[in-house]
């Protein structure tokens, strides 16, 4: 881009300025005190009068105490009488005959003389005369400005084009980007990448950048699991701003990417209400959810960080699973998605759907407490270390005791509803090590049938009731 109108204009309407308008000139038009002393000569005289004035009445009260012999006679000011001769009571038989009253104060007197009429008479005209002249002389040099304003934009646009180049380069240079390639074949892929923004912030421990490779064939949609802490947040967002940041050409935080065109980027974070409107967080959730798998096209991306968390697990885990299978299936081709979640169960969707991979971001456990690697690589998780992550949070450690053993309870299977959860989840035989307990109970499946296939029109009263005890005596089964 190369700017290449001639420049004397604007450098005759720079210079202009410069000697017309004062740096320091007040923000309100009206006040004056905007043109600089030497720009115009009737401007300059009224000026001068009014610091002059000044000198006048010191003049004046130095005449006025040496011919009437009243040292303590004061020549003043104020926005509601004006100027005025002041003098003591004590003093007031000694004042002359041609001196007029104008105001009779506690313990004093104040007077005004046909000499001090006529000074501000010429002083205030003259302020008034300064204010309409220094307006005029603006409009006039505005009217001036106005009539380059094509070129006045087309050089500002040329030097914020400069400007955001050369933050760009001085940012690259000191951070150690590198120059990203751009691709129209949906291939999203960022070698050691960084957020731009965590590694300046991050303290006590060094940023771990990741690695990530996206496309339309076989890792399109990125399900991505790992305790709280971890750094999920943080991937999804750096890959999303290195994204931005190479279409909008800068340099980015890698030492490789190449990077697909993109339309837009969807995300889908945080967990934020609207309560003065009535919205609560999970409908805020479902709004932006909604906008997603409405607009978004096979040359998105997508960042979905934990969706469904605001509503009970059972409806959450089912409308995470539908959106992830809607976005692999979008038109047909899909669109590229990372999908950071707890719902362990999506891990399930790698076996079904061709396009979805799975990832983690690695934790390393070690006496019982857990470290954060915050390493992206394939492969789900099974383990939330929800008690491990609540001790770093500050829980207190009674309570996290208590939790081992309730964990403990339903692993074994010796915690309410915990037997049927583990004969759901391994098919009746019993499995080693942690895992994330199942959500669908084969039971509970049965009683929801059961409610969904009565006739609710054809009942009497007695065989709702029946029927009630019957469900109930089922869900105590279930219980005990």
């Amino acid at each position: 881009y190369r700017y290449e109108r001639d420049t004397t204009a604007m450098q005759a309407l720079a210079d202009l300025i410069h000697r017309a308008i004062r740096e320091d000139a007040p923000a309100v038009i009206t006040e004056g005190s905007m043109i600089r002393e030497g720009y115009d000569n009737g401007l300059d005289e009224l000026i001068r009068i009014g610091k002059d004035g000044k000198g006048w009445l010191a003049k004046l009260e130095a005449k006025e105490r040496s011919a009437t012999g009243i040292n303590s006679l004061k020549v003043r000011y104020n926005k509601v009488f004006g100027y005025y001769i002041e003098v003591s009571r004590t003093h007031s038989e000694s004042v002359p005959d041609h001196y007029v009253r104008k105001q009779t104060l506690v313990n004093a007197e104040r007077y005004i003389t046909d000499e001090l009429k006529h000074f501000e008479s010429r002083v205030l005209n003259a302020a008034d005369q300064r204010n309409g002249l220094e307006m005029k002389i603006f409009v006039s040099i505005r009217d001036q400005v106005k009539a380059h304003h094509a070129e006045i934009r087309e050089v500002a646009r040329f030097i914020a084009r400069v400007d955001c180049l050369s933050s760009f380069a001085e940012i690259a240079q000191n951070n150690g980007y590198c120059r990203p390639e751009i691709n129209t074949e949906g291939i999203l892929e960022i070698r050691e990448g960084r957020h731009p923004v965590v590694e300046k912030l991050i303290t006590g421990e060094r940023f771990v950048p990741n690695s990530i490779v996206m496309d339309n064939q076989s890792n399109q949609v990125l399900i991505i699991t790992g305790p709280n802490m971890a750094g999920k947040s943080t991937v999804l967002r750096q890959v999303a701003l290195v994204t931005i940041m190479a279409q909008m050409g800068s340099f980015v935080p890698a030492e490789m990417a190449n990077i697909a065109i993109t339309d837009r980027i969807f995300t889908r974070v945080g967990a934020l209400d609207n309560l003065s409107a009535g919205q609560s967080t999970f409908l805020v959730e479902m709004q932006e959810t909604a906008n997603i798998v409405n607009n978004a096209t096979e040359k998105s991306l997508v960042i979905l960080d934990e969706i469904g968390r605001g509503t009970s697990t059972y409806d959450g885990l089912s409308i995470a699973w539908a959106v992830a299978e809607h976005l692999h299936d979008l038109n047909g081709t899909g669109t590229r998605t990372l999908f950071a979640t707890h719902y362990h169960e999506l891990t399930e969707l790698e076996n079904q759907l061709d396009r979805v991979k799975n990832y983690n971001i690695a934790v390393k456990e070690w006496n019982d407490e857990i470290i954060f690697l915050r390493k992206l690589v394939e492969g789900g998780t099974n383990r939330s270390y929800g008690i491990q992550v609540a001790r770093l949070a500050g829980i207190p450690e009674p309570v996290i005791r208590r939790s081992k053993k309730i964990l403990a309870q339903i692993e074994a299977g010796m915690h309410p509803r915990a037997a049927e959860h583990k004969a759901a989840e391994t098919g009746g035989k019993k499995r080693k090590g942690h895992v994330q307990l199942g959500l669908f109970s084969p039971m509970e499946r049965k009683l929801l049938e059961s409610l969904q296939m009565l006739d609710l029109s054809r009942m009497t009263p007695i065989d709702a009731l029946n029927m009630l005890n019957e469900l109930q005596i089922k869900a105590q089964s279930v219980v005990n």
